[in-house]
């Protein structure tokens, strides 16, 4: 039955970790503090090393309010720093991508080489007084480095190593991305009005796969796809069982059963989430890799990288942009669909028509259970030390090492 306004605004009678506080997404203080204590001391997917293979290739991003530039070296290391000089602070590259062998700040033309290094300050005579010269004046560099193609950063110089962090989290994509060399093919990004978790929740619950006309045909629809298990890794990532979806189900569409990558089978659907914010998903001949940067408690910057195998026929690439674009492109079947789901929901948060949000599905763990969101949260709350459920209640203890402390659950 419907519900007055005291009623709607109690607590849903669920068990203990079925729900949030809708203020999680919507409270300045929380944003705020997710910046500082969960994005600053996690691994944030940067890009994929095809995207800077050559000595000076750069990407540029922005990483918990850090303007970041990540570029290889002569030396062909992937390093990233601080996109700040070390003079007055002026971002020194403009460009989401490029090549330079040195980086020149704009405002006062000091200049910086592929380690850091600065190697040039104009006039440098008249800093001799305060002791200022290139030797103290490199730039701040930010922990960089590599898993199967994947260039991570952490901006906490005392962060758990990336192959810990990780840890088995990939091992569903071992074959996918470790076998032939990968290359980005398509790149786009969506401003979208949501909290960056609404995205990341989408990503991980599969009930939500209701929503779209494709999925529901061509995967919800088929023999076996409930009966999959998700399996829950230490520091908050996640994984669900392979399972073969029908394309030829949906009207216009044919099998996906030819130049799959590699370890894949016909049709074969794969998806790891790697906390806090990053989402992995093949299907058959196609691989998306998408990472959202959150803006403010409302907007949130999703990228999304489209990957194929290098030096395939123009033929292989053609077919496989098109699968790709299909679901995941700018128009495609699956992705702006999300986007509106997540939008939609942040419309009643924003002022606080929507109390709670429900994540209290529990089906032994099979494909469209909430294990996995409720999983995240247990994470989240280690890091920024309030419960999801009352975002103004602080937990009573927090683990001196948050990432470590999720236990493995296999099935």
């Amino acid at each position: 039955m419907s519900k007055s306004a005291k009623e709607w605004s109690e607590a849903p009678a669920v068990p203990e970790g079925c729900y949030v506080d809708a203020r999680i997404y919507t409270d300045q203080e929380i944003f705020e503090e997710e910046q500082e204590k969960l994005m600053r001391k996690t691994w944030k997917f940067a890009c994929h090393v095809s995207e800077i293979p050559n000595f000076g290739d750069f990407r540029t991003l922005d990483h918990a309010g850090y303007p970041l530039i990540v570029i290889r070296g002569e030396d062909e290391k992937v390093r990233t720093f601080l996109n700040s000089c070390s003079h007055r602070s002026s971002m020194i590259v403009d460009e989401p991508a490029g090549c330079a062998k040195s980086l020149t700040c704009p405002f006062h033309l000091w200049s910086f080489d592929t380690r850091g290094n600065c190697i040039y300050i104009t006039r440098p005579e008249g800093f001799e007084e305060a002791g200022i010269c290139k030797e103290n004046r490199g730039l701040r560099e930010v922990k960089t480095d590599e898993i199967l193609g994947l260039v991570f950063v952490n901006l906490d110089d005392d962060c758990m190593n990336l192959t810990d962090y990780i840890g088995d989290g990939l091992e569903m994509f071992n074959d996918i991305l470790g076998t032939k060399e990968l290359e980005v093919f398509h790149y786009h990004r969506v401003l979208m009005d949501a909290n960056w978790k609404q995205w990341q929740e989408t990503n991980m619950e599969l009930y939500h796969e209701w929503g779209h006309v494709v999925n529901r045909t061509t995967a919800v629809a088929v023999e076996g796809y409930h009966d999959r298990m998700w399996k829950l890794y230490p520091n908050g990532h996640g994984t669900l069982e392979p399972f073969e979806v029908e394309y030829k189900n949906y009207p216009g569409w044919k099998d996906r059963s030819s130049k799959m990558l590699p370890g894949l089978n016909d049709g074969e659907f794969r998806v790891v989430d790697i906390f806090p914010n990053t989402t992995l998903i093949a299907r058959s001949t196609s691989l998306r890799i998408d990472t959202s940067t959150p803006i403010g408690p409302g907007k949130t910057l999703v990228e999304y990288r489209g990957l194929g195998i290098k030096g395939e026929s123009a033929e292989d690439r053609a077919m496989r942009q098109k699968h790709h674009n299909q679901l995941w492109g700018p128009l495609g079947r699956n992705v702006p669909e999300d986007v509106l789901f997540v939008e939609k929901v942040e419309r009643t948060n924003r002022n606080g028509a929507a109390q709670f949000g429900l994540i209290a599905r529990s089906e032994g763990g099979k494909s469209q259970d909430d294990e996995v969101v409720r999983g995240f949260y247990q994470e989240w709350k280690q890091y920024v030390g309030r419960q999801p459920e009352d975002i103004k209640q602080a937990v009573v203890s927090i683990s001196p090492e948050p990432a470590t402390h999720q236990k493995n659950t296999d099935r």
